[in-house]
């Protein structure tokens, strides 16, 4: 089993690098790469083991997305985040379980139930990488990344009370409310603790390796707490990120940066690796159907992903547009543009949290009963995971362009940044100011606070040069100019180093040493260009 996950995580990163390089959709290659694997004769399978995608994968990925979310931004679109999270999930639950029990023979409610819990969380990492992209506006991005970070919540919740019910145990609609809201009122209570606890701690330490390894442990930590306690550990990690990474911005610059570093190389490896175990499941899914009629099969799959698709966007227009009849949404809220709610309403792909649930549905029921239909709703969230993907996927980068979804947020950031920038040069030229005053006419710190002077100008007037025209039109600026001669510097001392290491003059320690510095040096530089 470790052999294969080891052998499944070395062909996804080798195949995520081969995507990215030839500008593919990686999910979408990843997962087609795993169906054409899955049925090399004599190969084993590396099953999907349901707690090591919910206790190992998805932890971090939240964890991941929450700290990259803009706390203001949810806020200031909670309502609709909280239809998109909270009753969108419940409501594809119902509708397609209803779908499910009319379609597929001799599926009892409770079981139909528990495959549209299963099938009810979108996964938006592939629909925030392409929104990226091919830039979509932030409001649309704010919404699918609000909705990602809280669906997986209650859909797993909707799922176990789903199961309780199919099981035999005995359950309620009041037990299922009363579940949910400990669930989500605990995981926010332990997500904030945790949050505080190790905020506190790292900002304590002032020591950036041992706050980015803190950091790692952070979401495995918190999720296990929160299970422990049978409350959601999707809420807590989410809510855990959501503190940590609204104040990130009061710890170390090292910190910060190695955090980031180290967060995007492991969303890379988990993200590549997810979608590629989807791709294997096929088989083995397939094997579990033997002696069926595959024209019935194919039916009831059609009628599961149609409707899975279909109540996306009836919830969304019919919730967008509902909403606009009470006065104080129209007062706060402009008109929703149609193309950009058919884009929300597109951006529908399920990814592997919903294969995770449905192999995490028992074999047995409380009677000792085999589960009723578990094969077809292993195979049937697999269609849908799969349908999805190439379905919506591969199509919702030309209905964003076809539908000319876009907007000026890169202007409108750039004119923000450059008066703030402009305020914050005043601010450090006052202070120089007062350094300079003290300082005598023939004191060598005089060169010092000229090159500050200078460099404090160089940031302003970059700013401001990014509100013009590009370089095609008015030709290189002074400021990319010497940007472009401080990198060629910059690349000359850096071969200087190395030979001297090479010639034997310098050890290895003193070439770390300095590459170190010089490549901040240019990390800087890069960021100004």
């Amino acid at each position: 089993m470790s052999a294969s996950l080891l052998l499944v995580g070395v062909l996804s990163v080798v195949i995520a690098a081969l995507s990215r390089h030839y500008n593919l959709s990686a999910p979408l290659v990843l997962v087609l790469a795993g169906l054409a694997i899955g049925w090399i004769p004599g190969l084993s399978a590396a099953e999907l083991d349901p707690d090591f995608v919910l206790f190992v994968i998805l932890p971090p990925l939240l964890y991941s997305a929450a700290q990259d979310s803009s706390y203001q931004e949810i806020r200031a679109n909670r309502r609709a985040i909280g239809m998109l999270a909270i009753g969108l999930p419940l409501a594809t639950a119902v509708v397609v379980g209803l779908v499910a029990y009319a379609s597929v023979p001799h599926l009892p409610l409770a079981a139909a139930l528990v495959l549209g819990a299963v099938v009810a969380p979108p996964d938006a990492v592939s629909a925030q990488a392409i929104g990226r992209k091919v830039g979509l506006p932030r409001r649309i991005m704010t919404l699918l990344g609000g909705e990602s970070l809280l669906n997986d919540a209650t859909a797993l919740t909707a799922l176990r009370v789903a199961l309780a019910a199919a099981v035999g145990a005995t359950t309620s609609v009041w037990d299922g409310i009363e579940t949910f809201l400990l669930a989500a009122i605990g995981g926010v209570v332990i997500g904030l603790l945790i949050g505080y606890l190790v905020f506190r701690v790292r900002d304590w330490l002032s020591d950036p390796t041992i706050e980015t390894a803190i950091g790692l442990m952070v979401p495995f930590a918190t999720y296990f707490v929160a299970e422990e306690l049978h409350t959601s550990g999707v809420i807590a990690v989410v809510v855990a990120g959501l503190f940590i990474g609204q104040r990130s911005v009061r710890v170390g610059y090292a910190t910060r940066l190695q955090d980031e570093a180290v967060r995007k190389s492991i969303d890379a490896l988990l993200e590549a690796f997810v979608f590629l175990l989807i791709g294997l499941q096929l088989p083995d899914l397939i094997r579990g159907l033997a002696g069926q009629s595959w024209l019935h099969i194919a039916f009831d799959a059609a009628m599961v992903l149609i409707a899975t698709i279909l109540v996306r966007f009836a919830w969304v227009y019919l919730f967008t547009y509902a909403s606009r009849l009470l006065p104080g949404v129209r007062r706060r809220e402009p008109p929703p543009k149609p193309s950009w709610l058919f884009v929300v309403g597109w951006s529908g792909m399920r990814g592997v949290v919903s294969l995770a649930a449905a192999f995490s549905i028992p074999l047995t029921t409380e009677s000792g009963e085999p589960f009723p239909a578990r094969a077809e709703i292993l195979f049937l969230t697999f269609v849908v995971v799969v349908g999805t993907l190439l379905i919506q996927g591969v199509s919702l980068p030309w209905v964003i362009r076809r539908l000319g979804v876009c907007d000026n947020d890169d202007a409108t950031d750039r004119l923000a940044y450059a008066a703030a920038q402009d305020r914050a040069s005043r601010e450090a030229e006052a202070y120089l100011d007062t350094m300079a005053s003290d300082i005598g006419d023939h004191d060598p710190r005089h060169l010092q606070v000229a090159m500050l002077r200078k460099w404090i100008t160089t940031q302003r007037n970059t700013a401001w040069e990014e509100l013009g025209r590009g370089p095609e039109d008015i030709g290189e600026s002074p400021t990319a100019a010497g940007n472009r001669m401080r990198s060629k510097m910059l690349a000359i001392q850096r071969k200087v180093f190395i030979d001297e290491r090479d010639a034997g003059h310098i050890d290895d320690e003193v070439l770390r040493t300095a590459l170190r510095r010089l490549d901040f040096a240019e990390g800087t530089n890069d960021r100004e260009a």
